[in-house]
């Protein structure tokens, strides 16, 4: 699914250039889970857990470093139109991302919590300055995220999620109730609508559009259809993981641009962030918000 609101390339919510370095994720040391037995435990005590949320790092000083995720996982350098492609189709399932656009991290997200760090690599591409040989050899349309495995390539987001959850094991992303299920399929349909009812007041002069808060309304609504846990579909899902990374970055740049709290009068959005900053695949995965909004005000124009 594309997007005209957040299209992975040139856009004031995802810094085209690499030039300013983004302060890659990072997270305390903590065991990664990779059996579906922990990653199940993991759920059900998922509500009750008074863990705080990881901190990221601060702003990069320079693009030398090679980020680092946690102790457990380190994650490449970024590749530009300079760098030699990784040995490609060589059987090694790649994960092609940048590290500050928001489709990719929902893959990201999707393939931690199944527990693929060791079974699926990272590969960081820099869409201000993309190498040719990826459009060429690995991927036309030129965007990420994209999947290479099995000897073939496939693109956009959140078909890249559903198929992470059913040909890699791990712990499911979608229930087995049928009325979950079809919520989950209207909430799919609807993420696009609520980028852009969102993004048009980010870049728009004025305060929150009626469109915008409509929106929001209709995210704390369907935040609190089910009450056997604190998401969409009650417990976490790829419904969430469609969600989490542009409420992650709508509530960074409403606070910051438009002095607006998207939470407030919104207890279940509240309550999804606090819950969904418990859980490490998803914290991982998160940038430095003030990199964030200073790169999408200095894309705006704004001082």
């Amino acid at each position: 699914m594309s997007s005209l609101a957040f299209p992975c390339r040139s856009s004031p919510l995802t810094p085209a250039s690499t030039s300013a370095t983004p302060p890659v994720p990072t997270s305390p040391c903590i065991k990664i889970r990779r059996s579906r037995r922990i990653a199940h435990r993991h759920l059900h005590r998922l509500a009750a857990s008074t863990r705080t949320s990881s901190r990221t790092v601060a702003m990069a000083a320079t693009a030398a470093a090679v980020p680092v995720i946690s102790p457990k996982e380190n994650l490449p350098p970024i590749l530009s139109s300079t760098s030699e492609p990784p040995p490609l189709f060589d059987g090694t399932t790649r994960l092609y991302v940048a590290y500050h656009c928001p489709y990719a991290q929902r893959a990201w997200i999707a393939g931690n919590y199944k527990g693929l760090q060791d079974k699926i690599k990272i590969v960081a591409i820099d869409l201000a300055d993309r190498p040719a040989w990826y459009k060429e050899k690995v991927y036309p349309g030129n965007k990420v995220p994209s999947l290479e495995h099995n000897n073939q390539v496939k693109g956009e987001s959140l078909d890249l999620v559903k198929y992470i959850d059913s040909n890699f094991e791990g712990p499911a992303l979608l229930p087995d109730d049928s009325e979950k299920k079809q919520f989950a399929d209207e909430l799919l349909v609807y993420t696009d609508e609520f980028s852009k009812a969102a993004y048009s007041s980010i870049t728009s002069k004025g305060d929150v559009s009626e469109e915008t808060v409509a929106a929001l309304d209709k995210i704390e609504a369907a935040l609190g259809k089910f009450t056997d846990g604190p998401f969409f579909l009650g417990q976490f899902s790829l419904v969430d993981i469609a969600y989490v990374p542009f409420i992650e970055r709508f509530q960074i740049f409403f606070s910051g641009i438009k002095n607006y709290d998207i939470t407030k009068g919104r207890p279940n959005l509240q309550k999804f962030i606090e819950e969904v900053n418990k859980i490490d695949a998803y914290t991982q995965t998160k940038l430095d918000p003030q990199f964030l909004l200073e790169q999408t005000k200095k894309r705006l124009g704004i001082e």
